[in-house]
């Protein structure tokens, strides 16, 4: 007899005992049954109504909560449905983890991006592949991702603006459209995975109202700034689900909103996947924004207006709720409709042998070319805000190199939130000494203070002063960790998630200055989620650099960029304030005064703001009129006029001379990522699209500009002037057609 349960189980010694318990092997996939709805030949609209004809309508409604149980009469298998996949696969044990998203999003290259989308997808059909062959159905064993967050970083002080590609809708729409890709695949008949684009559609905070909270954006900064890159990841990306916000929006909770989800998502964008709440929002319509009195109602508001799936069990209050009339048995079918044709895409009703990754090994998994690419993908995610007389790269004089501060030996801070478990972490101190080591640099260590509060011990201050003195350069590494910002309820030290400062905590900030007084070169290392606002040492610190959360090759990347053996070329997807005393209320869901586009006061570091290691020039740009769809051909040449190879991010900003006061004062129209040898030059061929060349007015409605267009093309975004130096970039006027005026 198989002792627990049927398990097999081995002991191993090691430090202590450790017991492995695994089911015995099953065969993968379901078991196969005579009706037609188990026949691959067959359509997938004509197998699933087949099925859905099958079930009784305790069955359906028991299909439309996350934990999807079995149907033994027909041989339909458990499904759960909540996985995620935020910058890897999550909560799942071993996996590659990547850059968070802020971080990927600051690498503004599309194409790396849907390269770690696809390998996150690879691992997560690889762990869904050996869950099936062990007979496990749970949490985060599923396909389906709770991943993409396409939410604008509106404001800085959102905890959750880690998980997002920033403030910028075009930049957002660009990565979340090359992120839902990668996931979901190219196959033309099955989905590798399924990406989810949340929160749909007006979601940044604060957090700790989230539940209850009431946003009213006007029409314009809806339509302008909160849906373009919802619409995107659903026209362009062809995302398989959709999650509805916690708020509400304009009186009406999203998840039970019929102008959100039948109207803006459905008829306007033709979406023809499934809606999944985010979990327990059905349960906040009735506790939060007391639009239900009960849970059945709740349900049922949220079923009609089209939420298929509840994240949690409210679901199975539908039963109730259709015995009282408040929900028809048509609006059940539609909903089970969609979340089986979900299942179909993606091959679990069909043979193995069918799709085309059943077959992927967990070796995939942590494989050698995905710690390669989280490395690729964190070089190119640092930000070089300041570099005072070529600090760096480091030269070969530098023979001891002190690294101080509360996140340098910090496993927390690669990380951010919504990861896996990373096999070997590479810590910041441990990349820079093995970079060192390689170059005969002795690397030494002191933490000098602890990650919040107003300060260390005097004798944590004083070793790191002992360390900092005997140097040639410092790295102070401060900052924060998914500890202190991230989602309501998620952080350890920090309840409600989002921050009230923009700055160091105390204690970091009176170490950096320590240790400048030293008189020693410092570089200032930033661990975080957004933008940190450090103005005391943008003007005493001779190098600053940005790192995110950086993944777990995050250390690795640093020591290449420090030592030189890559050239940072990351640019900001936020804007970093001076201080929270240059923003509007953090409730107040106004763009005025909020991001790039909008602000009024000058920045402490600008969006698309990064330095190199090498310089670039512009020349010839040269900009078609808008063709017949409206498109605009912009080519210019670029050249890296520098010694070193790097790469440059060529950013496109369009600007109205003559906008009305509520549109934006400019936006990134294009951008791209070109790698360049040195004194290579090379011309560049983008596209302005159509949609860059239209302005939302005041009732929402988006319409072509007519008359005058500025198109500034450089490295960054040009003066207050509209103007760039001849090596910074080049300014060209557009006119519109007569065509495009109607």
């Amino acid at each position: 007899m198989t002792p627990l349960g049927g398990r097999v189980c081995a002991i191993a010694a090691t430090v202590g005992m450790v017991m492995s318990c695994a089911r015995p092997p099953r065969a993968l996939g379901p078991a196969r049954g005579p009706e037609p709805f188990w026949d691959p030949a067959r359509p997938v609209a004509a197998r699933v109504a087949d099925l859905v004809a099958r079930l009784s309508p305790a069955e359906k409604i028991g299909q439309l909560v996350t934990d999807a149980p079995a149907i033994p009469r027909l041989g339909v298998p458990a499904y759960h449905w909540w996985n995620e996949a935020l910058h890897g696969v999550a909560r799942a044990g071993k996996a590659t983890v990547f850059p968070q998203t802020i971080g990927l999003a600051a690498t503004f290259d599309e194409a790396l991006v849907r390269r770690v989308a696809t390998a996150i997808s690879d691992e997560a059909r690889a762990k869904y592949v050996e869950a099936q062959r062990r007979g496990e159905r749970g949490r985060y064993q599923g396909l389906t991702f709770f991943s993409p967050n396409v939410n604008i970083f509106r404001d800085p002080r959102w905890g959750r603006g880690q998980e997002t590609w920033g403030e910028d809708p075009e930049l957002t729409g660009r990565m979340g459209v090359a992120f839902v890709r990668g996931l979901q695949g190219d196959d033309a008949r099955y989905l590798k995975t399924i990406a989810t684009a949340k929160h749909f559609a007006v979601h940044s905070g604060p957090e700790a109202v989230r539940h209850s909270f009431d946003a009213r954006p006007s029409p314009h900064d809806l339509a302008d700034t909160y849906l373009p890159q919802f619409e995107a990841c659903v026209r362009e990306g062809r995302v398989g689900s959709v999650m509805p916000a916690y708020n509400r929006l304009d009186g009406v909770p999203c998840a039970a909103s019929a102008p959100l989800l039948a109207g803006t998502l459905r008829r306007d964008w033709d979406f023809d996947g499934y809606v999944v709440s985010d979990c327990g929002a059905i349960g906040d319509i009735v506790s939060g924004h007391r639009a239900a009195a009960r849970v059945e109602q709740a349900a049922a508001m949220a079923l009609r207006a089209g939420t298929d799936l509840s994240c949690g069990k409210e679901f199975r209050a539908l039963g109730r709720a259709r015995e009282l009339g408040l929900v028809d048995d048509a609006a059940i079918d539609r909903a089970v409709t969609r979340l089986f044709t979900a299942r179909f895409r993606l091959g679990m009703f069909d043979p193995p042998a069918l799709v085309p990754w059943s077959g992927l090994p967990m070796s995939v998994v942590e494989s050698p070319e995905h710690i390669a690419l989280s490395r690729e993908a964190a070089r190119a995610s640092i930000v070089l805000l300041e570099n005072r007389g070529g600090l760096l790269p480091l030269d070969a004089g530098v023979r001891r190199l002190a690294v101080v501060g509360p996140v340098a030996d910090d496993v927390e801070v690669l990380l951010g939130n919504y990861h896996g478990e990373p096999t070997s972490p590479v810590t910041l101190l441990a990349g820079l000494r093995a970079a060192g080591h390689g170059r005969g640099v002795e690397v030494t260590y002191a933490r000098g203070a602890p990650l919040a509060g107003r300060g260390g011990s005097s004798a944590q201050r004083t070793e790191a002063l002992r360390v900092a003195r005997r140097a040639d350069v410092i790295v102070a590494a401060l900052g924060l960790s998914a500890r202190y910002e991230g989602e309501e309820g998620e952080t350890a030290e920090n309840p409600s998630g989002d921050r009230t400062s923009l700055g160091l905590p105390p204690g970091q900030q009176r170490l950096l200055e320590e240790l400048v007084a030293t008189g020693k070169p410092v570089v200032l290392v930033l661990t975080g989620g957004g933008a940190l606002s450090v103005p005391w040492a943008a003007e005493h610190v001779g190098a600053i650099l940005d790192v995110w959360y950086p993944g777990a090759e995050g250390g690795a990347a640093l020591g290449d960029v420090l030592f030189g053996a890559a050239s940072p070329a990351g640019r900001l997807p936020v804007t970093v304030p001076r201080s929270t005393d240059d923003l509007p209320p953090f409730a107040d869901y106004s763009m005025q005064g909020r991001t790039y586009r909008y602000a009024e006061k000058p920045p402490l570091w600008a969006f698309g703001h990064g330095l190199s290691y090498t310089t670039f020039t512009y020349s010839n740009l040269a900009v078609s009129t808008p063709a017949p769809n409206g498109d605009v051909s912009v080519n210019v040449d670029v050249e890296n006029t520098g010694a070193r190879a790097g790469d440059e991010v060529v950013q496109v900003y369009a600007s109205k001379p003559d906008a009305p006061a509520y549109a934006p004062r400019r936006w990134l129209a294009a951008f791209s990522r070109v790698p360049l040898a040195p004194r290579e030059r090379r011309t560049l061929h983008l596209t302005v699209p159509a949609r860059a060349l239209t302005l939302v007015d005041e009732a929402g409605h988006r319409m072509p500009i007519t008359g005058d267009v500025l198109l500034a093309v450089g490295g960054g975004q040009p003066n207050v002037a509209w103007s760039y130096a001849s090596a910074a970039g080049q300014v060209a006027r557009v006119q519109t057609l007569p065509s495009l005026r109607r």
